[in-house]
């Protein structure tokens, strides 16, 4: 009994073990609801009074858990090609932007070739996408009072950093009035959910989810004009070692960039980023290597777009445009309390919630200061993002 109450518990404080609280899991008379979940618990404990149709559904929801059919809880079991999961302050591991040595054949460099700077093609794609960025009306034409929306993508991670950016980001009076922040990103909603669905929940749901975000905010897909994508696989190890685990998270990012694309048919400039340090990681989610291995696959989308890829084009004058222009957006990766080289950036245990996966209040407004000091010094984002 109490390690159930401590399962929902920890779905109360960090918003769901598996990515978060949108995770719905089969198994029952009819697929549990957790975010319904957790909110019946948060108010249980509060002491307040449930209706009998709501506590059966909580009681429902706790045997669930006391099976082992809980979110999260398949993934904490160990998985064939699984690292062990023992939390430690440091991996060794060397940050891609240190990298100078070969990780797995891999060169490092956020751009490789051990170069963190956009390469100069690459680049006036970008500036002259981001001279494009201006303020749209609902239909997408530009307009004086107009709109641009900068939106995130991704899972709980994701949400939880963007959230916070978004409420630093606008009591920043350095922050244009004209970008509105929508926070896209849902909790369970993995790479692969928005390309191929999860469960009973269709991508067509999760994208729908993220229009009824940008509808409460008073915008349009129309006014799209820039992403923040960061995402991971759950249970990454199950598809084997590197370069095998990092292949599907590049494939469901290439994915994800066409379907914004078509989605949003003024999106100019897509950043993204990689995981936080996981070596904290108490579940099978997406524990180290896999956390660090990730940005691998974000080089590998970005160099794609820079060969030509047909599936990436954003040049008209090349062919249909199908994706955006990609670039990094700000490296969260650093090696646990060894931090990395050029800035003091470090993970302690205390900026992870309990899992080791997901990130606390303090590792939160890490990833929103950086990502803050990101749109407001980076030559592609300064331009529409500062007054």
């Amino acid at each position: 009994m109490k390690k159930m109450i401590g399962i929902l518990a920890s779905v109360v404080l960090v918003g769901g073990i598996l990515f978060g609280e949108g995770m719905t899991v089969r198994g029952a008379e009819e697929v549990i609801d957790w975010n319904k979940a957790r909110q019946l618990r948060q108010r249980e404990q509060n002491r307040e009074t449930l209706s009998a149709e709501e506590q059966a559904y909580l009681d429902r929801a706790k045997a669930a858990i006391q099976s082992g059919n809980g979110p999260g809880q398949q993934g904490q079991r160990p998985q064939q090609g699984m690292p062990e999961m023992t939390p430690r302050e440091s991996t060794g591991l060397v940050p891609l932007t240190d990298l100078k040595e070969k990780y797995k054949g891999q060169d490092g460099g956020l751009y490789g070739g051990g170069s963190n700077e956009v390469p100069a093609e690459q680049m006036k794609r970008a500036m002259e996408a981001a001279g494009r960025i201006r303020p749209l009306d609902k239909d997408g034409n530009p307009a004086a009072d107009g709109k641009i929306v900068l939106m995130s993508i991704g899972m709980s991670n994701t949400t939880q950093a963007f959230s916070r950016f978004k409420v630093e980001a606008d009591a920043d009076k350095e922050k244009n009035p004209q970008v509105v922040i929508v926070d896209g990103a849902q909790g369970g909603m993995d790479a692969a959910a928005w390309v191929e669905g999860r469960g009973d929940i269709r991508p067509e749901k999760v994208w729908a989810n993220a229009e009824a975000k940008m509808t409460a905010s008073g915008v349009t897909p129309q006014q799209v004009q820039v992403i923040w994508i960061k995402q991971a696989v759950a249970g990454t190890g199950r598809f084997g070692e590197f370069p095998k685990s990092s292949d599907v998270l590049k494939e469901n990012l290439v994915k994800t960039l066409q379907m914004a694309k078509e989605k949003y048919p003024n999106l100019q400039v897509a950043y993204l980023s990689s995981r936080i340090y996981a070596g904290y990681a108490t579940t099978g989610l997406n524990p180290e290597p896999y956390a660090y291995e990730g940005a691998f696959a974000v080089r590998g989308v970005i160099e794609m777009q820079m060969k030509g890829d047909a599936g990436l084009n954003c040049d008209a004058s090349k062919g249909a445009v199908k994706a955006p222009v990609v670039l990094w957006g700000p490296y969260l990766w650093a090696d646990g309390v060894k931090g990395r080289k050029g800035d003091d950036l470090v993970w302690q245990k205390d900026d992870l919630a309990n899992d080791g996966t997901h990130p606390s209040q303090s590792g939160q407004k890490k990833v929103a200061q950086m990502l803050l000091k990101f749109m407001k010094t980076d030559a592609t984002a300064k331009g529409w993002f500062v007054k």
